[in-house]
């Protein structure tokens, strides 16, 4: 089976799918504004530094996806912001997938509140031909307004399977991700 990974993380395990809590997808709107129904599984999200994505755990900036909040909760005209998708993972090694939009660690602006950043993993029954744009680190170009949902109909991606989320806000690492992008203020 290969799996396509939505919101998007680099150095990151995949340890294993654990059973599912719609409530919290639902609670914090991932569900409807992302996707129509929360993923059954659970994926379980390791960082390297040992931190953990947990259904909505508020985790620095320097870790993970897609953001709905771009570039503020309340004024989110940049949804959903595009931080990393690979396609094409076989099993899961996410290190031996296609990656479509290279790792953007998550950058909320100042004083815009939290933001969730959103992961999902989705079946593929066979492997896949991708026709969008492959999207360096370095640059902000083409990711703002992507939309989960039209990439997983697209390309009739089954799911999504798994998913997890945590929550994030402005810190001083921020700014390094900016300059990152070529971005000066948003």
């Amino acid at each position: 089976m290969s799996v396509t990974l939505l919101v998007f993380l680099c150095g990151l395990l995949i340890e294993s799918c654990i059973a599912g809590n719609e409530n919290a997808m639902v609670k914090e709107q991932i569900v409807p504004e992302i996707v129509d129904t929360a993923p059954n599984e659970v994926a379980e999200i390791t960082y390297p530094s040992g931190a953990k994505a947990n259904m909505g755990k508020i985790l620095t900036p320097t870790q993970v996806m897609v953001d709905p909040d771009a570039p503020s909760r309340a004024n989110p005209f940049m949804r959903e912001w595009n931080h990393w998708i690979v396609g094409n993972v076989p099993g899961d090694d996410i290190s031996k997938g296609e990656v479509l939009t290279a790792f953007v660690s998550s950058g909320p602006p100042k004083d815009s509140g939290l933001h969730r950043y959103v992961i999902f993993i989705y079946k593929q029954d066979k492997e896949l031909s991708f026709d969008e744009p492959r999207l360096p680190n370095n640059s902000a170009d083409q990711r703002a307004n992507f939309s989960v949902r039209n990439f997983a109909k697209k390309y009739n991606l089954e799911g999504p399977i798994a998913g997890n989320f945590y929550l994030a806000e402005w810190d001083s690492q921020v700014p390094i991700v900016h300059k990152q992008l070529g971005i000066d203020n948003i």
